[in-house]
């Protein structure tokens, strides 16, 4: 069976990518074999898993250069899971290339309708690339919500900017990913301090993703 390909991806830095995506993929790999695939130039999953003294819970590599959907694939077909972290940029072959790779794309947005706004291009280029592949899913997932509070009427509103829909899943602001971050783990790792993470990463795997 193909691998099934989960693109982190937005066009705007610090919306949260490399925190998703690790912590997606340690959650993945509790049920398959997954893999972090480290399409940015600055590599920060890569600097991730590098950080901690415990080893993290999946491997983490880099692909450079021009690649294929075939390539990635192939290369790494024992793989279940293949989770991208992308580069903050759509103006990059890698970028668009892990569109065209991919099953599912997950745009982690903070929630200001300002962030939301400076990532709107990305909704343009999935309809685009539905043209070559057409079956790619796309959610939305508010990222860093602060605890008790709701998303504003004007979040709401940009948010009906998009054609792609929003996980009913939110992750909320919390000190164990950034701890996790600091630790060189992810969230599962951290027991007690991690639980709640843990149960929001959990909510997005059985919302959208099949196991």
């Amino acid at each position: 069976m193909a691998p099934y390909i989960i693109a982190i991806i937005n066009q705007k830095g610090g919306a949260g990518k490399t925190t998703l995506a690790m912590n997606l993929a340690a959650g993945l790999s509790q049920r398959a074999k997954t893999i972090v695939i480290d399409l940015d130039p600055q590599g920060s999953s890569l600097q991730w898993a590098d950080m901690g003294k415990d080893v993290f819970s999946t491997p983490v590599e880099a692909l450079a250069g021009n690649w294929s959907t075939f390539d990635l694939k192939h290369k790494y077909q024992v793989y279940q899971y293949i989770v991208l972290d992308c580069p903050p940029s759509l103006d990059s072959h890698t970028s668009l290339q892990a569109l065209l790779a991919c099953d599912l794309a997950l745009i982690p947005v903070l929630p200001s309708p300002i962030d939301l706004w400076a990532s709107i291009r990305l909704s343009q280029e999935i309809e685009k690339t539905r043209e070559i592949n057409p079956n790619i899913q796309a959610f939305l997932v508010i990222n860093q919500l602060e605890a008790n509070s709701a998303l504003s009427s004007a979040m709401y509103d940009a948010l009906k900017e998009f054609n792609i829909p929003v996980l009913n899943t939110m992750i909320r602001r919390r000190a164990a990913y950034r701890s996790a971050a600091l630790e060189g783990v992810s969230v599962y790792q951290m027991k007690g301090l991690g639980k709640r993470a843990v149960e929001e990463i959990e909510a997005i795997i059985n919302e959208v993703i099949p196991l």
